[in-house]
């Protein structure tokens, strides 16, 4: 039997450096033999998408980056940011499954408790996570969205800052569920990853790695054989490829 081939997005440009740690959020006892993933970066430049600008090039990189993955070859597309760039316009361009870490972190967390809590890195993010919310229709089950005040390492991620990072991770955390009514913690960035363990361990209430959700739904997606649907997401009466740079 051949292997499924799911392709791994991460927003930005992966340096040999960056790309073995973005990889490590899915370590060996995570994968299937049976399926394949492939990390890719998406674009020609780092952004910390922490703009409406820097939101709008991230969009663009990761539609680049996945429309053509059905012609690759590929069974499914998995995005590697909590932003879910370039979701909705890849599930209309493709006709293989597309996850994303946002709807899909979020969407386990209401059913594994009442109210959850996005914990992040800094405020610059909380634009992105107040739009995914109200698209979803999930504002009425976030306890609270907290942050620590450390500018995210596109390039380190949390690595060489973990005893100051981490320490701080869990004091916000304990903050929402204690003051803020939180029963779940989402991490609000797949380059979080390296504190999940630490956080699971620590905490009293369940904490979700959303780059591990959203490739665990892309699993389930492909073994029941299912993908979005077409009315609510029209298949385009005309591609346009062209329009996008990489095309030229």
């Amino acid at each position: 039997m051949s292997k499924k081939r799911v392709k791994m997005i991460f927003p930005v440009p992966l340096s040999d450096a960056t790309r073995a740690m973005v990889e490590s959020q899915l370590p060996a006892e995570f994968q299937r033999p049976d399926i394949e993933v492939t990390f890719v970066g998406a674009g020609r430049v780092s952004t910390l998408t922490d703009t409406y600008y820097d939101m709008a090039i991230a969009e663009m990189a990761v539609i680049e980056a996945g429309m053509c993955a059905q012609d690759e070859g590929f069974d499914a597309v998995c995005i590697n940011t909590v932003s879910d760039s370039g979701l909705n316009a890849l599930r209309s361009r493709l006709r293989i499954p597309v996850l994303s870490p946002g709807q899909s972190a979020f969407h386990v967390a209401c059913m594994l408790g009442h109210k959850f809590t996005i914990l992040t890195m800094w405020d610059r993010w909380f634009p992105l996570y107040r739009k995914t919310l109200r698209e979803y229709g999930l504002e009425s089950r976030v306890a609270s969205i907290r942050e620590i005040a450390v500018p995210p390492d596109t390039q380190e991620l949390l690595t060489g800052k973990e005893d100051f990072v981490f320490g701080k991770l869990e004091e916000q955390a304990l903050k929402a569920i204690k003051e803020d009514g939180a029963d779940v913690i989402v991490l609000g960035s797949t380059t979080m990853h390296q504190s999940h363990a630490y956080l699971a361990s620590r905490l009293p209430v369940p904490v979700l790695n959303p780059g591990v959700i959203a490739y665990k739904m892309c699993e389930m997606f492909l073994d029941l054989g299912l993908v979005h649907s077409t009315k609510a997401y029209p298949t385009p009466s005309q591609l346009k490829d062209e329009a996008f740079s990489f095309a030229h």
